[in-house]
């Protein structure tokens, strides 16, 4: 079932669990990714990056994600994660995204805030909630590049959604996009400052955690457990996805049908959701 993200997240906000974020390259993993959704009866978030969509097109993902939503019954919607440019958001809103993350968190505070604003007013009008970050997430995913992490202040998280009129807010509190060298170290109270003072100054929406890919589950819990409400994964899905090709071709090495290693391939992705939804706290809640 083809959704936006407005009411998925809203109710898990409500009900103190996440939804899983989860970032997807081609069909294959578009399908076990929402048939997993189907069996753990979850609701799920198809995410495409910039370089994902250069691969490719964004309609061309907006349609893998429309079709592959509309044979379930449980939500789906189909993120932008880091859109990178207003061209880029408006695009995908344009061909049926339903749901769109402006990424301006390089930019200066007021710049941020003038560039997403100027995206939410356009997808306020096709109904498309929109997704932005305050602080910036570190490390470096497809061809997203952050040096360094700068943590989210809650003294600004309030002014930022009032401004910008967001759905939902993606903070900055020490993950980091790709493979984690170590166990991070998260700034969990700063979660719970983010989330108090959005709550004092009555504009608490969802918040997102991005690079959750490498976290314990214990990491995830907390943050579900101290505010967050969608969870970004990709990393994870990609090895998990390319380790069981490997595999198959290593060991028949005259396989040349690309569905006999595609099987394996989004087994090995299936099981990684289905973990992930565990963790999240979102099984059993669409």
């Amino acid at each position: 079932m083809y959704i936006d993200t407005k009411k998925m997240l809203l109710d898990a906000q409500k009900g103190g669990y996440a939804v899983g974020a989860f970032n997807f390259e081609n069909m294959e993993m578009a399908l076990a990714i929402v048939k997993t959704a189907e069996e753990c009866h979850a609701p799920c978030i198809l995410q495409t990056t910039p370089s994902t969509v250069k691969y490719a097109s964004t309609e061309m993902y907006r349609a893998i994600a429309y079709a592959a939503a509309n044979a379930v019954s449980v939500p789906v919607a189909c993120h932008l994660d880091h859109g990178d440019s207003r061209e880029l958001a408006l695009r995908a809103a344009d061909c049926g995204y339903s749901s769109i993350m402006i990424d301006g968190s390089h930019e200066q505070f007021e710049n941020n805030i003038s560039l997403v604003r100027g995206v939410v007013e356009y997808c306020d009008r096709l109904g498309i909630p929109v997704e932005a970050e305050l602080g910036r997430v570190g490390g470096k995913e497809d061809d997203l590049v952050a040096n360094g992490d700068i943590y989210t202040i809650p003294a600004e998280a309030s002014e930022f959604v009032r401004r910008t009129g967001i759905s939902s807010l993606a903070v900055a509190i020490g993950t980091a996009h790709g493979i984690y060298k170590g166990i991070p170290v998260l700034d969990v109270k700063r979660l719970s400052e983010i989330r108090e003072q959005l709550e004092k100054d009555g504009c608490s929406i969802p918040l997102v955690l991005h690079g959750a890919s490498g976290l314990t589950s214990e990491q995830v819990q907390e943050c579900v457990a101290r505010g967050i409400c969608k969870v970004n994964f990709a990393t994870e899905l990609r090895q998990a996805y390319t380790a069981a090709e490997r595999k198959f071709l290593a060991e028949d090495a005259e396989a040349f049908d690309p569905k006999k290693y595609g099987k394996p391939a989004m087994a090995a992705v299936a099981e990684q959701v289905k973990y992930r939804i565990s963790v999240c706290g979102s099984m059993n809640r669409a």
